[in-house]
């Protein structure tokens, strides 16, 4: 059965386009499902689906002559004579194929829609030949109504922070606290959400970090001290939502600081954590600030560290407002501080249970800052104006 992604309607209008499409994202996230599903979608009888992991399928492409690509192709029901669409599954087991796929889009015009298990290496894997040729875009594990969609439970979704602070409902937030409690203790990995035993859950979990570190980190990375990798991971885990001191974990790990930012760089850019800078109306200064970090996955992370509830909340919280078009964190040094600002328009507080001080506080340095509204997430009920109930995100 497919269940409907938020992205999803932007991939669909995308098949109507000439550039080339890249699906990118951590593993287990659904790529593969979606790829099949716009597959799918198609209505043309002249395309294809290949799974690059299949050698005979990465057969196709292994010509000098590229013309005979298309050739290839046709074993699988692609013609020559009018337009064509190629799907073709995790790129990066492909890296040579990107002059096939400039050269087909340049003479022929074939739209191709690929998805790839690591921006880290579909960075390197696309040159620039392909600039101005293909669009990026990024799937992570679900979001809060996403996860409900997966379980087939209706909520109804508001757009505006200022609707869904003037929206709070008992009946609404008892309906699904309960919901919301898995979320936040095994995340949002689509595999994990439809496995309905505890113990499997944990089971899944456990084998989407060992394939991320067995193919990523081993295989993929050029790192001399794998084991330092693996440390550096089970130390980050249990600093969830704080500022990373690098000087503090070179220490620990009895490793250059400059190693703990290839390190860091590479998980990173795997989608394995998430860097958020200091905002400041200063270029400079926000580039200079020490950096909060998150998980991709809460789930993950609680089977990796023993996060407190807080911190359980904050990731929860992390991953339903990532999508936004750039994402900061705000602390002075006098200890106040704000979780998130998003677009630097909106400041988001989170706490397990907000209060008017919380809301005060958080609208000062909204003030300061200049921005155009504020909230405080809160995981308790409480009706308070300036809250927003973290499961209505």
């Amino acid at each position: 059965m497919f269940y409907q992604r938020t992205l999803l309607p932007r991939l669909k209008k995308e098949l109507k386009t000439k550039e080339i499409t890249v699906l990118t994202g951590m593993r287990q996230v659904g790529k593969t499902s979606i790829l099949e599903h716009l597959f799918n979608k198609v209505d043309s009888g002249n395309k294809a689906l290949l799974d690059a992991q299949n050698p005979l399928h990465r057969i196709v492409f292994e010509e000098q002559n590229y013309d005979l690509v298309l050739q290839n192709l046709r074993e699988f029901g692609i013609k020559q004579d009018y337009h064509a669409y190629v799907f073709i599954d995790e790129i990066q087991f492909m890296p040579e194929i990107t002059q096939v796929i400039k050269y087909l889009y340049d003479h022929y015009g074939t739209k191709f829609v690929v998805t790839g298990s690591s921006s880290y290496y579909l960075r390197n894997l696309f040159p620039e030949s392909l600039a101005g040729r293909k669009l990026t875009f990024e799937l992570y594990p679900l979001t809060f109504t996403e996860f409900l969609t997966f379980k087939k439970v209706e909520k109804e979704s508001l757009v505006r922070f200022e609707t869904k602070n003037g929206s709070k409902n008992k009946i609404s937030y008892a309906k699904y606290k309960e919901y919301y409690r898995e979320y936040m203790q095994y995340g949002g990995f689509p595999a994990v959400v439809l496995e309905t035993d505890v113990q499997r859950k944990l089971e899944l979990l456990e084998a989407v970090f060992k394939s991320y570190f067995e193919i990523d980190v081993k295989n993929l990375a050029d790192f001399r001290q794998i084991s330092k990798v693996r440390d550096l991971i089970l130390l980050l885990s249990c600093r969830v939502g704080s500022k990373l001191d690098i000087s503090k974990l070179s220490s620990e790990l009895s490793i250059s600081r400059e190693t703990v930012y290839s390190y860091l760089a590479f998980l990173e850019q795997t989608y394995f954590i998430a860097l958020l800078p200091r905002f400041s109306r200063s270029i400079d200064r926000t580039s200079a600030g020490m950096k909060k970090l998150y998980l991709c996955d809460t789930g993950l992370a609680n089977i990796l560290g023993q996060l407190s509830e807080g911190q359980q909340l904050e990731n929860t919280v992390f991953q339903n407002l990532r999508t936004f078009k750039s994402l900061y964190y705000y602390a002075k040094k006098s200890g106040a501080e704000i979780d998130f600002i998003l677009d630097k328009k909106y400041a988001l507080e989170v706490k397990r249970t907000a209060t008017n001080q919380d809301i005060a506080t958080t609208k000062r340095l909204t003030s300061e800052l200049k921005l155009s509204e504020s909230y405080v997430i809160s995981h308790k009920y409480v009706d308070l104006n300036g809250v927003i109930l973290a499961q209505d995100l």
